[in-house]
């Protein structure tokens, strides 16, 4: 369990197969985000259809609702939300931090109010692994702190008490089903991004997650990070980069070496009347689309591109029918998993380097970034 094999290399670039209970995930991958237990507004079978493996759900919002215990109650995440591919909860670490104005941070823990009732909670290391494995996912995170980038003088302590908690919680775990990723930190400065990658590798988790990027930082800042981090991270281990999930991101990650990312980037443009294309970010509520006979993007072979055209996408953002944000979603995930398809395909026949200009021109853009998401 947990193992994985790279079956490909181009330069830095890789494909690989990393074994989890409830199957195999081929990487390079993308990861819809289903914070709640669901990518909104679609089902798994919708998942299924455009062809997602791996599913990423939110640890601090399914704690304050429906509760952890709970879930393990009605039989664990895979079995109450209806997803039995493989699943990653992150630590809940990033939307406690992201709450500056109702949490207070200590050594051993965050103490926060929530967001839906005002009520006060506390996470430590151990309280984030419990729920965690009582959620049930293939692949956990380890709690971590994410500091602001621009705040230089307070990023080494959050790193250093992030290598704190990223050993408290290895030492929490209590299941062996579950991979347990530690997470490096380390902001925009590099020396400090160096010595979290060699900490976290030392630890010997069965992959390494990279946080606190695409979280203000410029697009430079965030490839610089990568080039230092990634030549100190195992050979062997699946390298996760979190909450980065732009066509031209995921291109320029996988070019660097990254296996697997995760964003809210796709269904929340969805929600918001927009599609990639081609020609770049269609906002599908222009009136230029009300008689456009056209699918989104006639070489796409989604359910929306197949049946429906911009004019009836138009029609039902214009209308307020809520189907609109299920058709746009749909296309706009499985335009990313075709993307991936395509880098793994090219990986394979030792090809992406040199498709990478023709990849980025063609994708960019479609490439205005997206902060996370809490």
């Amino acid at each position: 369990m947990f193992d994985f094999e790279i079956t490909a290399k181009n330069n830095h670039a890789r494909t690989g197969i990393f074994s989890t209970p409830h199957g195999n995930l081929i990487t390079p991958v993308f990861a819809p985000v289903g914070t709640q237990a669901t990518v909104k507004t679609l089902t798994p079978e919708h998942l299924k259809e455009i062809n997602a493996s791996l599913v990423l759900s939110n640890t601090y919002h399914l704690y304050l609702r429906p509760g952890d215990e709970l879930v393990r109650d009605m039989g664990g995440l895979h079995k109450f939300m209806g997803w039995h591919r493989p699943m990653l909860t992150d630590s809940g670490g990033f939307q406690v931090f992201s709450l500056a104005q109702t949490r207070k941070i200590d050594d051993d823990g965050v103490t926060f109010k929530s967001h839906i009732d005002g009520s006060t909670h506390r996470f430590t290391p151990e309280k984030s692994i419990a729920i965690q494995e009582n959620l049930g996912a293939d692949i956990i995170m380890a709690f971590d702190e994410c500091s602001d980038p621009n705040d230089h003088a307070y990023t080494r302590l959050a790193m250093e008490r992030t290598h704190r908690w990223a050993e408290r919680s290895l030492q929490a775990r209590t299941r062996s089903d579950q991979a347990l990723f530690g997470i490096v930190q380390g902001g925009v400065d590099m020396d400090l991004r160096a010595e979290s990658a060699r900490f976290i590798a030392s630890l010997d988790t069965p992959g390494i997650a990279i946080g606190g990027l695409s979280v203000g930082e410029t697009k430079q800042e965030m490839h610089e990070a990568l080039d230092v981090v990634i030549p100190l991270l195992p050979e062997d281990k699946p390298r996760y980069l979190m909450g980065v999930g732009t066509p031209e991101d995921l291109i320029d990650g996988v070019a660097r070496g990254i296996d697997i990312f995760d964003c809210v980037l796709p269904t929340r443009l969805a929600r918001h009347h927009s599609a990639f294309a081609p020609e770049g970010r269609l906002n599908l509520m222009n009136a230029s689309f009300a008689r456009d006979q056209n699918p989104i993007d006639a070489g796409c072979d989604c359910y929306t591109c197949r049946t429906f055209t911009r004019a009836y996408l138009r029609h039902l953002i214009v209308a307020k029918e809520l189907l609109a944000g299920t058709l746009i979603s749909i296309h706009n995930l499985r335009a990313l998993m075709r993307l991936m398809e395509q880098i793994r395909h090219l990986i394979g026949n030792g090809t992406f380097e040199a498709h990478i200009p023709e990849l980025l021109s063609l994708w960019s853009n479609n490439a205005k970034r997206i902060k996370h998401e809490g």
